[in-house]
């Protein structure tokens, strides 16, 4: 197994359990409520580190059959996963907390903090090459291992 394998493994159970926790915080900010929900960004952590712990599988499989080298299948990895786990991070934050409905609303808060936009931006930016483009570097690699 590679270690861009091993990496899309591992990070695939940290997500996956990281979705079940958060799912518990879930359902005891619901218990709680009296309107019976949970803030958003606490529903948004659970979800995303589900949806997360698949693509982290996906992006493992497709390392298993990609032409690429080792290194290069385990940078595109590594930048696509390190991004997942900040988005997921990202989320957990604001869900403690409860500083926002939405993370891309201005002002940029963070706690009693202000962000600034740049800031806020240029992370969404690099998310979206780390994420697409890693993807796309193992996805590319494993469709041209299969047609070979």
């Amino acid at each position: 197994m590679s270690l861009a394998e091993k990496l899309c493994l591992t990070a695939a159970f940290i997500f996956f359990m990281t979705g079940l926790l958060t799912g518990i915080w879930k359902y005891w900010c619901m218990a709680t409520s009296p309107k019976a929900a949970a803030p958003r960004y606490v529903d948004i952590a659970h979800r995303s580190s589900l949806m997360y712990s698949f693509a982290a599988l996906l992006l493992g499989w497709f390392a298993s059959y990609s032409v690429y080298t080792d290194w290069v299948n385990t940078l595109a990895a590594v930048s696509a996963l390190g991004f997942f786990g900040l988005a997921i991070g990202t989320y957990i934050i604001h869900g403690i907390l409860r500083d926002t409905s939405n993370q891309l609303r201005k002002p940029h808060k963070l706690g009693q903090s202000t962000l600034p936009g740049w800031l806020v931006h240029g992370f969404m930016i690099a998310l979206v090459v780390a994420e697409v483009g890693g993807s796309f570097v193992l996805g590319s690699g494993a469709l041209l291992g299969v047609w070979q």
